[in-house]
């Protein structure tokens, strides 16, 4: 009895020893490999960057909270755009999914947006955060975008907004 105890034990091992040295199947590699999404991308600008995962700026949103974001959140996000800047194209708006949008800017000015774009899809790289922005940088905004005077007079409180700054984004066709 001893000798069978025994013998099983070591049939046992022996084929643990062997099922943990196996290399992984075909399946499983492919199962846990990363590939870049894919998108149809038009044109790019600043930084090149493949992104492993891409979050909707609504669902972003409403992942993350306030506190959350405190410093920074390192993300890809896509989202339409509603806005751009009329001067130079030196920043955009991107829906929210709520009221208010989220203003993305671009890393060391570094590259512009074309101006005509407002409805287009972009996928962008970079870093979301918040930022109260005072009332003079709002109206400025609010100039570079075309607004009229009336509606830039009527901006007298700084607004607490969720900021994007992209150092890569990609125009969707």
């Amino acid at each position: 009895m001893k000798f069978l105890t025994h013998g099983f034990i070591c049939a046992v091992l022996l084929i643990c020893a062997f099922a943990c040295t196996q290399p992984q199947s075909a399946t499983e590699a492919e199962r846990t490999a990363v590939v870049p999404v894919q998108l149809n991308v038009e044109n790019a600008y600043g930084a090149e960057f493949e992104p492993l995962e891409v979050v909707a700026a609504p669902s972003f949103i409403s992942r993350y909270t306030e506190k959350e974001i405190a410093d920074t959140i390192n993300t890809v996000l896509r989202g339409e755009v509603t806005e751009v800047c009329q001067a130079k194209g030196c920043w955009m708006t991107i829906n929210s999914g709520q009221e208010d949008e989220i203003m993305v800017k671009f890393k060391d000015y570094g590259f512009f947006m074309p101006k005509d774009i407002s409805g287009r899809e972009v996928v962008m790289n970079g870093m979301a955060y918040y930022q109260i922005t005072p009332v003079d940088e709002l109206r400025h905004y609010a100039e570079d975008a075309g607004k009229d005077a009336a509606e830039i007079a009527a901006i007298t409180e700084p607004v607490k907004e969720l900021r994007f700054l992209a150092d890569g984004v990609k125009l969707l066709k």
